[in-house]
């Protein structure tokens, strides 16, 4: 296996944690927040679907899918069309409310989708391009995916978690 499949494989999990932390789960249960400071699966599922959309169409030169596809439009939440929930407050964690499991993985299995396509096109050497000169040493192309695969692994455990706590109760 060449490491542009790999990661594909990789986000292919991510697709399967995000349904299992939303699938079949009610716009309150999306939205119910263990305190008043904690992430709801609804904020969390749409947070890692944005950083992976802005992160992936970031490198491949493309438009976001929150744009293109017209999800920001069906999610209307009260944020700046550029927002991915880095930064966010409680209180922006909670106007994350009235979304459905159907739209919350509609919109990631579109953008996983862009990933794919992206992932698809490349050569192994690929990776080794420079996306952002910010950061000593520079960051590759494989090292941003590996981040945003390191991000979304990290959020889709706090899904399950979350899921857990839901059905325990």
């Amino acid at each position: 296996m060449n490491a542009p499949a790999l990661l594909a494989d990789a986000f292919g999990r991510i697709r399967g944690l995000v349904h299992a932390g939303v699938d079949n789960l009610t716009e309150e249960q999306l939205a119910h927040r263990v305190t008043d400071s904690a992430n709801s699966i609804g904020w969390l599922t749409w947070h890692l679907t944005r950083i992976q959309d802005d992160h992936v169409a970031n490198v491949a030169g493309s438009e976001q899918v929150w744009r293109s596809g017209g999800w920001q439009a069906r999610f209307g939440l009260p944020f700046e069309a550029d927002a991915t929930g880095f930064g966010h407050t409680p209180s922006d964690v909670a106007q994350v409310r009235n979304v459905s499991a159907e739209l919350l993985a509609g919109y990631y299995d579109a953008v996983h989708q862009g990933s794919l396509d992206f992932l698809n096109g490349l050569t192994e050497s690929d990776l080794d391009r420079i996306v952002d000169t910010r950061w000593d040493p520079p960051v590759t192309l494989g090292g941003r995916l590996v981040s945003v695969l390191s991000d979304n692994l990290q959020h889709g455990g706090q899904l399950g978690y979350l899921r857990g706590l839901l059905e325990s109760q």
